[in-house]
């Protein structure tokens, strides 16, 4: 039962007389005292009395819009994400409009920039991701890159060919007219690739569909034409292997629809065995490669017991394998038995436990953590498995049968020789005296770390030692530099010697061949000044 109170309506539609305030502002700092608190109507404090629920009365004199305060105007409440209304003897804790301060750098919220900071050096760290753009800008022209005539390109080729080590000044005066610096140019931009498809872009693979959608696919419902191109494709990645094992090919890559694997050769990221990165990965995967007898380990998963067990693909057999897993579900529910009800309770079936205990394997599928080292001869195996892997090929979709992208540095067989896309752009810049030109390089393919960093040593002569450069990254290889724990450090005049003949520039098989330091996360901007790098990742 509600109280009657004299004037007061519980409607608010039409209140009275006495509650229509009107908040003066006031006209000079000393109009009204900032402890002074207006006095309430009779009829507020009756409602009050009465325990009906009302609207906070605005103190005078507290805050910037109060009738009679201290300050000159009405403070604007969504100036800050702090509403709570100032003091006025409160001296304000930012500066005057007359003196504000520059914003602060908005900090970066992805986790590669975030986890690394910038660093300064003479060299880059090593980057093992494949990029698809690069963009470079100078306050000098790259008109030296545009262009080229047909001795200085058939010059390019056969340098690559021919594994030609080109070294340059540390600074050029007029890179236009340096044929040595545009020979080399071309020679950094030629990369490796089978099948070779005009009509199809074939990197990256991973999200390709839409890009491949319309597109003309032959093979996809002829399978003698499927047979034809898996076998070709068999020979080239056994072709590439053996040039891998023998030292005589650094790397290369194997760009499937699901997945991506990196080879390297014994020597290179501080490994003295051939290894091999995929990523993503997923259960299946795994327990395919696991059912195959290949030993492989996940370095960001960190394991233990019978998981460390599993995951390393130890081949147990299957009675011990039962085993261990009747001896962990005994332990599991013994607890009942010393209670006496084991049973009235229903005890869960075989599958649900499996399930269970595996839960964490498929939720780290399709991400970073699920990368998979293989090391040794086991790459042998793992090389066996893909050639045989029926789902190593799309069934259905753009990609429907269409054997996966190999991407290599150096020539093999039934491979097809491709360049990546160079072009320059020159813009007018808004400066404080004008306008000033800014020029710009940019490159677009599958850029290997080889190409990358051959580029970056051109640029060092070329630009005088002063550039910067946007990376892009094909995410799912940027988790290809971590950096699994070592046996032993390697020689490097042991490592060189032996690589000598892979077909790379002595600088960058120096770089290559150096421990990865980026973890998860890849290069995306550089910047050189003075001849020092400046990177963010």
């Amino acid at each position: 039962m509600a109280l009657s109170v004299p004037g007061y309506s519980p409607s608010f539609k039409r209140p009275p007389e006495t509650l229509r305030l009107r908040r003066k502002r006031g006209r000079s700092l000393g109009a009204a005292s900032p402890t002074e608190e207006r006095p309430e109507p009779a009829t507020r404090r009756a409602a009050l009395t009465a325990g009906l629920p009302l609207r906070p009365f605005p103190a005078a004199g507290r805050g910037g819009g109060g009738g009679g305060g201290p300050t000159a105007s009405r403070r604007n409440p969504f100036a800050r994400l702090d509403n709570r209304p100032r003091a006025a003897a409160e001296p304000p804790n930012g500066p005057s409009r007359g003196q504000q301060e520059a914003p602060g750098p908005t900090p970066h919220v992805s986790f590669s920039e975030s986890d690394i900071p910038s660093s300064e050096s003479t060299e880059l760290p090593v980057d093992w991701s494949i990029k698809t753009r690069l963009l470079f800008a100078s306050s000098q022209p790259f008109t030296w890159a545009d262009h080229l005539k047909a001795q200085e390109e058939a010059q390019g080729v056969i340098q690559h060919c021919r594994a030609t080590e080109v070294t340059l000044p540390q600074s050029i005066q007029d890179p236009k007219l340096s044929t040595e610096l545009r020979c080399a140019f071309q020679q950094s931009l030629i990369y490796w690739l089978h099948p070779a498809l005009s009509w199809l872009p074939l990197f990256p693979r991973i999200g390709a569909d839409r890009k491949m959608a319309g597109k003309t696919n032959p093979w996809s419902n002829d399978e003698t034409l499927q047979h034809i191109l898996m076998s070709d494709w068999s020979v080239s990645f056994t072709s590439l292997y053996n040039l891998l094992k023998t030292k005589l090919c650094p790397y290369f890559y194997v760009c499937t629809y699901q997945f991506t694997v990196l080879f390297r050769a014994a020597g290179l990221a501080g490994d003295d065995v051939v290894t091999a990165l995929i990523s993503p990965t997923t259960r299946g995967i795994r327990e395919a490669m696991k059912n195959e007898g290949i030993e492989f380990s996940l370095p960001l998963i960190k394991e233990s017991g019978h998981e460390k067990r599993k995951a390393s693909g130890t081949s147990l057999g299957h009675g011990e394998e039962q085993a261990v897993s009747d001896e962990d579900e005994e332990e599991s529910f013994s607890w009942l038995e010393e209670m006496g009800v084991q049973d009235k309770i229903k005890k869960p079936d075989v599958l649900s436990i499996k399930l269970r205990k595996e839960i964490h394997e498929v939720q780290m599928d399709h991400r970073p953590e699920s990368v998979v080292l293989v090391k040794g001869t086991n790459t042998f195996t793992l090389l066996n498995f893909l050639i045989n892997c029926k789902s190593l090929i799309a069934t259905s979709g753009p990609q429907a049968g269409l054997p996966p992208t190999l991407l290599s540095p150096i020539a093999f067989r039934g491979a097809t020789m491709q360049m990546l896309k160079a072009r320059s752009v020159n813009v007018k810049t808004q400066a404080p005296s004008g306008y000033r030109d800014q020029f710009s390089l940019e490159i677009t393919g599958p850029i290997m770390p080889h190409s990358l960093h051959s580029v970056t040593m051109l640029l060092r002569s070329s630009q005088s030692g002063s550039f910067s450069a946007g990376l892009y990254t094909h995410e799912p290889t940027a988790v290809f530099n971590i950096c699994p724990p070592k046996d032993k450090v390697l020689d490097k005049e042991a490592v060189h010697e032996e690589l000598a003949n892979c077909g790379l520039h002595p600088k960058t098989l120096d770089h290559l061949s150096r421990t990865p330091i980026l973890g998860k996360s890849s290069l995306r901007h550089v910047e050189m000044s003075d001849y020092i790098y400046n990177w963010r990742s």
